[in-house]
């Protein structure tokens, strides 16, 4: 038997960009209480993070009024969580001192975009004309930064140069949604 908490969290991509999934994957030890469990979130464009007091072995999915990002209607309309590099500490006493936290980039809302533009372009399966797979190569460059970014922030602890490659594709995707839905 373990004789520490081994504390770990899993934050999945999800498709619904009302939703911020956070699951506890953590390894407790049944020699040691788990006391004052604290999840700490902290949104882009926000200075303070929201305190949320979960029990052990979570499984969470949080809403834009849970984020204190939508602050009225709550129960009565969902509105998206914003996209972004996100802070998440999940810790159980000693706090200081029994914690995990993690930097991820949340990019639900560039993705539903990203489809969007992949559903206007009219693929079929043969090989496409010129102007049709540079257009193709463009949606792979992008899908490449999308991803680059994701890396950054998550693996290479580098938030600002993630978000500079997020903001990038955010730019180059939009181009393309004029040009493929009409602007």
């Amino acid at each position: 038997m373990a004789d520490k908490h081994i504390l770990s969290l899993e934050i999945p991509k999800v498709a619904n960009c009302t939703i911020l999934s956070i699951k506890d994957t953590s390894k407790y030890s049944s020699l040691i209480p788990i006391d004052c469990p604290e999840l700490l979130i902290t949104v882009p464009g926000f200075n303070a993070p929201v305190l949320i007091e979960p029990t052990p072995n979570f499984d969470l999915n949080l809403n834009a009024c849970d984020l204190n990002v939508q602050t009225s209607q709550c129960g009565t309309e969902m509105v998206s969580i914003p996209d972004g590099v996100y802070i998440v500490k999940y810790s159980v006493s000693p706090n200081d001192k029994v914690y995990v936290e993690y930097n991820t980039l949340r990019i639900c809302n560039i993705m539903c975009e990203y489809h969007e533009v992949l559903c206007h372009i009219d693929i079929h399966p043969c090989e496409p004309d010129v102007d049709k797979k540079d257009l193709i190569d463009e949606m792979h460059f992008i899908r490449t930064l999308i991803d680059a970014a994701v890396a950054h922030v998550e693996y290479c602890t580098s938030p600002s140069k993630g978000m500079e490659l997020y903001d990038y594709a955010l730019k180059k995707l939009r181009k393309l949604t004029c040009r493929t839905k009409g602007c």
